[in-house]
């Protein structure tokens, strides 16, 4: 597994949201670098966003989830057309970083 997984439920369905570009950034130098990328799969999840074995860096890091494609294709309206989350990392440890998303309001927590 990843040092670094995300998931999407979408509360509004009660149902994961499949289908959800994420891209992970890191801070560095004041500036966001892209670090890597992916999609949410049937579950909701994104268990491989970074290659087997590797480890972060310590530091800022965000992930970008980009919503607003995933609410057009259910045809609904939407309040925000991406969602970000800066967390850090301050250790080698397993980091999970779900997403709780409806059309008008998100949620985050770190999860286990």
């Amino acid at each position: 597994m990843s040092q670094l997984t995300t998931h999407i439920l979408d509360t509004s369905k009660g149902k994961p949201a499949a289908g959800i570009h994420i891209l992970l950034y890191h801070l560095k130098k004041g500036k966001w670098i892209e670090s890597a990328k992916g999609t949410t799969d049937s579950d909701g999840r994104v268990s491989n966003l970074l290659k087997k074995g590797v480890l972060l860096e310590l530091g800022t890091y965000k992930l970008r989830f980009e919503t607003q494609s995933y609410f057009t294709k259910l045809a609904v309206q939407t309040f925000y057309p991406f969602v970000e989350i800066v967390f850090q990392v301050t250790s080698a440890e397993h980091y999970h970083v779900p997403l709780l998303l409806n059309p008008f309001g998100y949620s985050t927590y770190r999860g286990s």
